[in-house]
């Protein structure tokens, strides 16, 4: 996969995802893009971005007015907004949609509200490119875990996100659409090892919301190389999913506890929250495949089956975090690994996503 000269769009493209991809994007080791533009709503982050590109302290008129002249630009608008998205995609080459709503608590409360972001956004991408005849060549649709057998409003509006974005290749044939299906991410915003830190940080409870509640785990790192694999193998209506080790919360809770006098209270289940992750279902399995380090769901739509044939059997089970978590010790060095134990070296979070 080569992205020279590449006119890239990344909605969302502040989150903690957005963020490490633009890094990526930028450092060069696929290419050298020809424009990378951020498209989100939220200008504070936009900005402290912008000054991190520019090893700045201060804000400075030169960074601002020069913006639309960088490789990296940043446009302030909605996925919701047909307009903004429209004068975003216009001139893309490969959009990257990041932007969504993703805290499950937050989705029930607000379930319109989710919609608007994961279904509308999503929605918006397809019909710019559709209705204006624009020669997008690439989209890839971020989703979540949550969105197979979904039980939540975050899962339930990108279910929906995906099978629009799958099916939106059947009446836009000159793009690609794929998507990326990946579970809990080590460190991003609102995830529970941010959580875990802070309380024990407080003093405690690290609060674990049951005891034979599993997740997988997997970087902002290993999610960015899932995107890049699908831009580089997805078929077109594919959803590429990494294959990840997962953990029991529990195990996790006392693996940064370790030693500290901080008491780990089991409190009730969350609003729309499940005990595992599944990453493909039992219905899906039956035209999932095994790819290297990824799980490949071949699209349902039969108009979409001809781009790729599959020799190897399909799998045999759904696949979950509760399949095989690792044993404590396991946990322990994955943290450690990726230097995620608190301690006085701990990163911050700014630094984890740099």
């Amino acid at each position: 996969m080569d992205l020279t000269g590449k006119r890239i769009l990344v909605t969302g493209g502040t989150g903690s995802l957005g963020q490490v991809l633009v890094r990526r994007l930028l450092s060069g080791e696929r290419g050298t893009p020809k424009k990378i533009v951020v498209l989100s709503r939220d200008e504070a982050k936009q900005h402290e971005m912008r000054l991190s590109y520019q090893h700045l302290e201060g804000s400075t008129d030169e960074v601002i007015y020069h913006n639309f002249s960088r490789a990296l630009e940043f446009r302030i608008g909605d996925v919701r907004s047909y307009g903004d998205v429209c004068g975003a995609v216009r001139d893309a080459d490969i959009v990257f949609n990041a932007a969504a709503l993703k805290q499950v608590p937050v989705c029930e409360y607000f379930p319109d509200q989710a919609v608007l972001t994961n279904c509308v956004g999503a929605v918006n991408i397809i019909q710019a490119i559709r209705d204006l005849a624009l020669p997008v060549e690439t989209v890839v649709g971020i989703s979540t875990d949550k969105a197979c057998k979904p039980v939540n409003v975050m899962g339930m509006t990108k279910a929906i996100a995906e099978r629009a974005f799958i099916a939106a290749n059947v009446l836009s044939p000159r793009t690609r659409f794929v998507c990326v299906r990946y579970g809990n991410v080590l460190a991003s915003r609102g995830s529970v090892i941010p959580l875990f830190h802070q309380q024990i940080r407080k003093g405690g409870p690290v609060t674990v919301t049951a005891p034979t509640m599993t997740r997988f785990l997997m970087t902002l790192e290993q999610a960015v190389d899932t995107v890049f694999e699908a831009v580089a193998h997805a078929a077109p209506g594919e959803i590429i999913i990494p294959r990840a080790p997962s953990a029991n919360v529990m195990d996790i809770a006392r693996a940064l506890v370790e030693s500290r006098p901080v008491e780990i209270k089991v409190t009730e289940v969350r609003p729309g929250e499940k005990e595992h992750e599944i990453l493909v279902s039992e219905e899906e399995c039956r035209h999932t495949f095994a790819h290297g380090d990824y799980y490949v769901i071949a699209p349902m739509l039969p108009e979409l089956r001809k781009h790729r044939v599959h020799n190897d059997p399909p799998l045999n089970r759904e696949y979950s975090s509760a399949d095989a978590p690792g044993t404590f010790d396991q946990t322990v060095s994955l943290l450690r690994t990726h230097r995620l134990m608190v301690n006085a070296e701990q990163p911050s979070a700014a630094e984890l996503l740099r």
